[in-house]
């Protein structure tokens, strides 16, 4: 009960410290809730949204998502040009930046620092590098020549980290690069636009150990001034940030918006970035009406304070300066199994049961509203994808019953409970257990819901340790294997599949996929691996979101993006 106590006071006490802060402030500052707090500031060892939000403003890598252009297209960043590819698509030349400064650290003796090719190459290897226990690695494994190698004989040891070298690694010059692939990947360009690959001095390794989880070396246009652990971060201008400009041209949407006006402008245009932990939705929800949270994405608890049935905006925000933002994301959910489980992962039966038991259009209605039922393990807009797939369960109590009778639990006789864990504690994770919980007892299936921070989730996440829970995965480039990798033997943890699921046919499709030109026959194979993927059921399908974003009419150039993360840059304010 004085958990709970806690829980509801945090709010009050959050806004009463933040107050502060917000009156302490210029009005160029731009003020983001989080959801939860960041445990790592390494962008070797974090993957989540979060973490995203905010270590995207700071760190670069060599390409970036132009901002307003659909279909996402890769332009340079720390890049000079896109890259000269040679060699049957097996060499990557490229040019990198030059005066692009790091931001002031202690380990650079107070001498400005500028980026250097060898600085991406010291980043790779520290992805492939044992004890950074990079969630990465996953990414580049046996993809780089030589990459592997160094793995291997590097071991433990931080001398031979330093020692050893790459072969498909070069720094020819401080500003040229060259990688060279064991075999074509057409989808490894993706790999550089994300924050994985962002580069990292030697000196810095040396100085903090090779461990950053506490500090933030980067070139971007925010540089990290203060932390409060678990309440807050602050971002603030990098004053020495490169001569970058607002894009000159988008998409129709883009002119539509009227998110060109700045065209051609330095930015950013911010002074900085205040992030509040607010894992609470409402109290995001009160901090955004109060106009101390600048945007946020809707939570289904406040639709009908929001949205009207025609799914326009209401009156009572549009007379207070509000807009709205529907962003069909490359986002959706799914309920995961730890296919290592000796009862659940080893019973495909019982999964049935569990898929046939679940209403998942009830689900939708109560937590989302908006979502688009899910009728495949790929979203809309990429290949593979097809829109009259269907999947091979619905809501059937009767089929639930017969599924789990015949996995050896008559009416769930002498079945152990199943434990769902929930990535929150905060009400709306609660409800999600109850759910759960409701649903599964209609075939006496027993549930133990855990309660768990959003880090202590990741961290069982990793370990094995979950058992069934919701899970979700936003894109990080629009292509179906961003989804299949999650789903391939060699990608378990620490790489990103935390089902344990593993299938030597798909393994083998995987490796086919990779380096395939062919579209149409690479799309037959992936709806060929969905086939697959759907009968050994490590997921049950949910929904893809379509998100709501709300913001003050006071933030300009404000466009929601599933794969554009370091958009901070682009935004403007005019305070009344």
């Amino acid at each position: 009960m004085g958990k709970l106590f806690i829980l509801f006071m945090l709010p009050l006490l959050f806004f009463s410290c933040r107050k502060a802060l917000y009156n302490s402030i210029d009005s160029n500052t731009l003020n983001v809730a989080l959801t939860s707090h960041i445990d790592s500031f390494d962008p070797s060892s974090t993957y989540d949204t979060v973490s995203a939000t905010v270590m995207d403003q700071a760190y670069e890598t060599l390409y970036e998502y132009h901002y307003l252009k659909r279909p996402y297209s890769l332009i340079p960043l720390l890049a000079e040009e896109m890259p000269k590819i040679e060699n049957g698509n097996t060499k990557y030349t490229i040019k990198i930046r030059k005066n692009v400064r790091y931001h002031d650290n202690p380990a650079f003796n107070h001498q400005v620092r500028l980026v250097k090719a060898q600085d991406f190459i010291n980043q790779f290897k520290r992805l492939a590098f044992i004890p950074t226990q990079s969630v990465g690695w996953w990414l580049f494994d046996k993809k780089i020549k030589g990459l592997n190698k160094f793995r291997k004989d590097a071991g433990n040891s931080l001398d031979k980290f330093f020692n050893l070298e790459v072969s498909g690694l070069k720094a020819i010059d401080d500003y040229t690069l060259i990688i060279e692939l064991n075999e074509p990947q057409p989808q490894f360009l993706y790999t550089l636009a994300m924050s994985f690959t962002s580069p990292i001095p030697e000196e810095a390794i040396k100085f903090y150990n090779n461990s950053f989880h506490q500090q933030i070396i980067g070139t971007g246009p925010f540089k990290l001034t203060s932390t409060i652990k678990e309440k807050y971060i602050k971002l603030e201008k990098f004053e020495h940030y490169r001569a970058a400009l607002y894009p000159t041209e988008g998409d129709r949407k883009s002119y539509e918006l009227n998110l060109l006006k700045d065209a051609g402008k330095k930015i950013p245009f911010l002074n900085a970035i205040n992030f509040y932990v607010m894992p609470e939705t409402e109290g995001r929800w009160t901090g955004f009406l109060d106009k101390k949270i600048d945007y946020m994405m809707l939570s289904q608890d406040f639709y009908d304070n929001a949205i009207n049935s025609r799914g326009e905006l209401s009156p009572n925000l549009t007379s207070k300066n509000i807009s709205l933002q529907l962003s069909p994301a490359l986002t959706y959910w799914w309920l995961s199994f730890n296919m290592k489980d000796p009862v659940w992962g080893k019973n495909k039966k019982l999964r049935k049961a569990i898929a046939h038991a679940i209403d998942i259009n009830k689900y939708i209605r109560v937590f989302s509203g908006i979502g688009l039922k899910a009728n495949s393990i790929y979203p809309p807009g990429v290949a593979g994808y097809s829109p009259t797939r269907e999947l091979p369960y619905s809501y059937d109590i009767a089929k639930a019953q017969k599924y789990l009778a015949e996995a050896g639990y008559p009416e769930g006789k002498n079945l152990p409970p199943i434990t769902f864990d929930l990535r929150g504690e905060n009400q709306t994770a609660v409800n999600h257990a109850q759910f759960i919980s409701d649903e599964l007892k209609k075939i006496n299936i027993k549930v133990n819901a855990k309660l768990n921070s959003f880090p202590d989730f990741l961290k069982k996440f990793y370990a094995g340790k979950l058992q069934f829970w919701q899970d979700g995965w936003n894109l990080d480039y629009p292509d179906a294997e961003n989804v299949l990798q999650l789903l391939i033997t060699k990608n378990h943890p620490p790489g990103p599949n935390v089902t344990f699921y593993s299938n030597k046919k798909i393994d083998e499709l995987f490796t086919q996929i990779n380096d395939m030109n062919d579209q149409e026959t690479r799309t037959k194979i992936l709806q060929k691996m969905e086939d697959i993927i759907l009968d050994d059921l490590p997921w049950i399908m949910l929904f893809y979101s379509r998100d709501y974003f709300l913001f003050h009419n006071e933030l300009k150039n404000f466009r929601q993006s599933g794969i554009v993360s370091n958009f901070m840059k682009y935004l403007r304010l005019e305070r009344q």
